[in-house]
């Protein structure tokens, strides 16, 4: 992986050696996941006439990649998961590749959406702008960028908020993914006290790993 750091590619060596370890117990115990308002929200943001060309990061077994196929959209799968990749392959049917997320190879300006459901946690912080500009160059003009981070018990039991970005390309430019993180408000969950915008962008980025 050209310009990644060895202790950024032992991470992602880590993470995807751990997926391949539970591949069928993953899939088996995640396919009845309903995240049917996740991929609802990245569709209505989605300008233009269906269908849509997605790209579903991350995608696992592919049970998104079959929801995105049979709404009628042009889905295509990414995951550094071997196993992963041949599953979502033989159940969906779409074309999906086998990509290292830190070290992805994506084709400029090709996709209306990215569908990123609980994925770029695993992206270590220093690697995440690099990984963003990545996702950004693959976008259309006017595409989005969904991002779905899942939350868990924090101190004193409480949970922490889950990121839940939706990004259009245009807020991604000029200023860079990594310096300017624009939410959907009413993608949060109610809490007592709406935070700053900037605060919200840092939580984000403080999020986006489980490896500093």
């Amino acid at each position: 992986m050209q310009n990644v750091s060895a202790a950024h590619r032992q991470i992602s060596a880590s993470t995807i050696e751990c997926y391949r370890a539970m591949a069928a117990p993953y899939r088996d115990g995640t396919w009845d996941h309903d995240v049917s308002q996740n991929i609802e929200a990245l569709l209505a943001a989605i300008a233009g006439t269906p269908p849509y060309r997605i790209l579903d990061l991350g995608c696992g077994p592919g049970r998104d990649l079959v929801t995105f196929r049979d709404l009628g959209h042009v889905a295509v799968g990414l995951d550094g998961c071997p196993e992963f990749v041949a599953m979502a392959r033989v159940v969906s049917g779409c074309e999906v590749w086998q990509q290292d997320l830190l070290a992805m190879t994506l084709p400029p300006a090709s996709f209306d959406g990215v569908f990123a459901n609980a994925v770029l946690f695993h992206v270590p912080s220093r690697a995440l702008p690099s990984v963003l500009d990545r996702l950004h160059a693959a976008l259309k003009p006017g595409g989005v960028l969904l991002c779905l981070q899942p939350a868990w018990p924090g101190r004193g039991g409480l949970r922490r908020w889950p990121l839940r970005l939706l990004l259009q390309l245009q807020d991604l430019a000029p200023a860079g993914p990594s310096q300017r993180l624009c939410p959907d408000r009413s993608l949060f969950p109610p809490i007592r006290q709406a935070p700053p915008p900037a605060a919200v962008a840092r939580h984000a980025l403080a999020q986006a790993s489980i490896a500093r």
